[in-house]
């Protein structure tokens, strides 16, 4: 029998008394590795001591391969259903009313139709409701989404206690708490506000090795710019070749999700010999291709107006 058809059949009995899947209908896998199943959990804890070093090692080599895949696809505005740029919060607005994000180009398209106001007040382009009135409207609404479990109204929420806006103090604790109820719910955005967060230290104590963890799963997750860190991260206590080399893969993967410093710094990589020239071409045409995929000629007419408005503190 071959080792691939002996490694096959392992993973049809419990690794630690041999039962067979036949006899158990309820053989699990190892959380970590994979590699093994079980038919109890005294099976497990039995067979640990000589499962554990193998254990380790491939759920190490997971790990790697999952930190190291390509971005999923960048969420999409839910009215023009074009991508959301990767950049960051300058073209894009979360709204209080619905839950949603969506794209400046079709909020203030929309206002200036004429068809965005009502008495006055500024509607939102996909539920149709005014503008929050106060502060304590604001906070109403918020809540109504996290009680749903919405990520992005926690993290929202989350900022507002870091900055100490909307009525709400200052306060990091608070920030941290509702940054990781956010990430634990699936909002990468979450995750990266809290890596920031042990970055700088706000309120927790600065914790490089923290942050770089926090970024890694943002990251996983789908936040570009969680990725572009993590560039830096890997050479702040390491500037061997393989740390350079990992700082490189990261920014690669981030170029090619439509990350322009991240292509800005490869390109640099590439100059000192650390991209190779295949490498470089490659991620440069990813990047033009997510480039115009989220592309928008509304969102870039509106984008000074934008700018102008969140001075103004009109959005």
């Amino acid at each position: 029998m071959s080792n691939t058809s002996s490694e096959e059949s392992t993973l049809f009995i419990c690794a630690n008394c041999g039962k067979g899947e036949e006899a158990s209908s309820d053989l699990k896998s190892c959380a970590s590795c994979k590699m093994v199943k079980y038919c109890s959990r005294d099976c497990q804890e039995a067979h640990r001591p000589q499962h554990k070093k193998e254990c380790k090692k491939r759920a190490a080599e997971l790990y790697e391969e999952n930190l190291f895949k390509d971005h999923p696809p960048t969420q999409e505005c839910p009215i023009c259903m074009v991508p959301l740029p990767v950049d960051g919060e300058t073209n894009e607005v979360f709204k209080s009313c619905c839950g949603k994000i969506i794209c400046i180009g079709c909020q203030i398209g929309f206002w200036e139709t004429g068809k965005g106001k009502k008495f006055e007040e500024h509607l939102c382009a996909f539920c149709r409701k005014p503008e929050f009135r106060s502060d304590d409207e604001l906070i109403k609404r918020l809540k109504v989404h996290m009680d749903k479990g919405n990520g992005d109204a926690i993290t929202y929420f989350g900022a507002m206690y870091l900055k100490g806006m909307h009525g709400l103090p200052q306060d990091y604790g608070k920030a941290h708490k509702y940054f990781l109820q956010a990430g634990e719910l699936g909002c990468a955005s979450g995750y990266y506000n809290l890596a920031k967060l042990y970055e700088s230290g706000l309120g927790v104590g600065e914790d490089n090795k923290k942050a770089k963890h926090y970024h890694e799963i943002a990251a996983m997750m789908g936040d570009v710019n969680a990725r572009c860190c993590l560039g830096a991260h890997e050479v702040d206590d390491d500037s061997s070749t393989q740390a350079i080399r990992r700082a490189h893969k990261h920014l690669m993967l981030a170029a090619r999700a439509g990350h322009t410093v991240s292509l800005d710094v490869t390109k640099k990589g590439f100059m000192l010999g650390h991209v190779t020239k295949d490498e470089y071409a490659q991620t440069l045409r990813c990047y033009q291709k997510s480039c115009d995929e989220m592309k928008s000629d509304e969102r870039e007419r509106v984008e000074p107006l934008f700018v102008e408005m969140r001075r103004r503190g009109i959005i």
